[in-house]
């Protein structure tokens, strides 16, 4: 929100202190402001104060290097002692370890002291429920020996009261003198923050965590190690109020070994297109050499302009353009914002709203292991044959229709949470579409260019994550990039599509690449678009670019033959207007003629 607001007030003059917490997070927006801080506080060096917080290994020196000597100050944190207990199984990421966490748990269940439990996962936040579904079902398989279980998740996606039934007690004995009841709490990296939950005795570790990438390409996930600091803060929760221990699900040898001392900044592994639109936006114009704390490479930077350039956001020579300035007004990738302005001109920005808010929420979508065929035959009515972007546009309008039903909701396995995030973030973009003179329309929903009109918004956004069909492997080769990848099990394309455009890109530890979210598009559009947007001799030798360019030629070709009988057709009117002209001509003519022997006649 403050670089947002650093757009329209680049001076920050309505504040006098700046306090940056969980800074040891290293977030990209976070390295983004600390740079632009350091900036503004050589403006205005005697009336702001900048403050840089964490309550984890900071990197002392090096954050007070980079703020050119500024004092630290060190807060004794007092904390109970830990004990370490490793696995005598070494561990790989992006193998299945949900088996050994409820192995673990079990046994602390079991044979451990009273205490409540803190798990680390490396799920997606969408699948924690899921999860602790699982969990829950087999603790209460132990049998009644042991105490009563809660299991709680905990993810930055649940709603603020949710969140909160992490602070509730851990239930009662059964009866009265019986086995303590556990509190367990599953969680993804949120609780690795300063939040202390109470009567926490144990940590479970998994020592994984699914970092969200993105490539020149498109979106990547990958499963990896976390950091030897990350591995600290969360061994240290179960030290917070009372001695505890932490059970770390890896040896002591991948502790030393695979682990890196400090996470690796999202800056130097992140797609930083909408990290350069931002920073144009802002009026920095030599973004190579920007004061980053860790400069991201500059291929990654020089990428970042050319994507920028493929969308009309920048012009040759890297100035931001009207259209740009648009983009930047939305809190989303640049190619949403791309979507949205085109889609008002395809007259479908409604439906253009609605996928976009679909696409930045989690997995709507819920599958309980206990009624998975169940849950998939409920999928599949929200199924489209062109794309999986159509499919949640088609689950969007059915939730609309049913009055945002909660009944409904659960009958068809949604997530209604979820639908509730996605409706907030759709009013927060169609208010900037009005306010940024784009109109709010659709087609008529019966137009068989209904849902055509949208895939090419979709691809006028997306453009430069395209891929195309090879014969006869059945693999796809990305547009940009060259990258030979599958379309995801979970697309709902009713066909084999020549084209697809895409959202996702994922990588698994079995070297497998695949592309999430994808629908169908045309080769003709994508030619129209790549005489505007590509410089085919930038793309790499391939098949692909072959064909691009006989599709190109053969677009060029059919423009001069349409052309050709365009002025065929004008060149016969002009010869029909003028035969016209002259038969008139020779009419008149005629009749004088006439006139003219009938007076001759009279005369005579």
């Amino acid at each position: 929100m403050l670089l947002r607001e650093a757009m329209t007030d680049p001076l920050l003059e309505r504040y006098k202190v700046i306090i940056v917490d969980e800074a040891h997070q290293r977030t990209l927006e976070t390295d983004v402001l600390l740079a632009l801080l350091k900036k503004l506080l050589k403006k205005r060096p005697d009336d702001l104060k900048l403050v840089v917080m964490s309550a984890t290994n900071l990197e002392a020196e090096k954050f007070r290097g980079y703020f050119c000597g500024a004092p630290v100050v060190e807060v004794p944190q007092r904390l109970h002692p830990v004990d370490i207990v490793y696995s005598l199984q070494e561990q790989h990421p992006g193998t299945n370890h949900l088996e050994a966490v409820i192995q673990t748990l079990s046994q602390i269940h079991s044979f451990e002291p009273p205490g409540d439990i803190l798990v680390f996962l490396n799920e997606e936040e969408e699948e924690i429920e899921g999860v602790c579904r699982r969990i829950a079902l087999e603790m209460a398989n132990l049998g009644s020996q042991v105490g009563p279980v809660k299991v709680v998740p905990l993810c930055s996606t649940l709603p603020l009261a949710m969140q909160q039934d992490v602070f509730e007690p851990a239930p009662a004995p059964l009866v009265e003198g019986g086995a303590a009841g556990r509190k367990i709490v599953v969680s993804a990296n949120i609780a690795e923050t300063s939040l202390a939950i109470d009567g926490i005795v144990y940590v479970v570790d998994l020592g994984f965590s699914k970092q969200k990438v993105r490539p020149r390409i498109g979106t990547e996930y990958l499963v990896s190690w976390i950091s030897k600091a990350s591995a600290h803060k969360r061994s240290s929760c179960a030290g917070r109020t009372q001695p505890g221990k932490c059970f770390r699900l890896y040896t002591e040898k991948n502790f030393h070994n695979d682990l890196e001392p400090h996470t690796t900044t999202e800056i130097t592994r992140s797609n930083l297109v909408s990290t350069v639109l931002t920073l144009k936006k802002l009026g920095i114009d030599d973004i190579v050499h920007f004061d980053f704390m860790d400069p991201p490479a500059g291929e990654s930077l020089m990428s970042a302009v050319e994507v920028l350039k493929y969308l009309n956001a920048l012009d040759d020579d890297g100035n931001m353009t009207r259209l740009g300035e648009i983009l930047s007004e939305f809190p989303v990738d640049p190619n949403m914002a791309k979507m949205l302005v085109v889609s008002s001109g395809l007259n479908c920005s409604n439906e253009a709203l609605s996928v976009s808010a679909m696409l930045l929420v989690p997995n709507c979508f819920i599958r309980p292991q206990e009624a998975q065929i169940a849950a998939d035959d409920a999928r599949a009515r929200f199924t489209h044959g062109d794309g999986d972007h159509l499919m949640l546009l088609n689950v969007y309008i059915a939730y609309r229709q049913n009055k945002e039903d909660l009944l409904w909701c659960e009958r068809n396995f949604i997530n209604r949470r979820v639908l509730v995030d996605a409706e907030n973030a759709r009013e927060h973009l169609s208010r900037i579409m009005v306010r940024s003179g784009l109109k709010l329309c659709s087609t008529d929903v019966n137009s068989p260019d209904y849902f055509i009109n949208i895939r090419k918004a979709i691809l006028f956004g997306y453009i430069t994550q395209v891929a195309r069909l090879e014969h006869p492997t059945g693999f796809y080769l990305t547009v940009i990039g060259n990258q030979t990848i599958e379309l995801h099990p979970s697309n709902c394309l009713s066909h084999e599509a020549e084209w697809v455009v895409y959202f996702d890109y994922l990588s698994t530890t079995g070297r497998e690449k695949f592309i999430r979210m994808v629908t169908d598009v045309r080769g003709g559009w994508l030619a129209y678009l790549t005489s505007r947007y590509f410089d085919l001799t930038k793309l790499r030798n391939s098949w692909t670019k072959r064909f691009l360019e006989r599709l190109y030629k053969y677009q060029q070709e059919k423009g001069r033959g349409e052309r050709t009988r365009r002025e065929a057709k004008r060149v016969l009117e002009i010869l029909k207007e003028q035969q016209e002209k002259e038969l008139e001509q020779t009419k008149k003519e005629i009749c004088i003629v006439k006139m003219a022997l009938g007076l001759m006649s009279y005369r005579y």
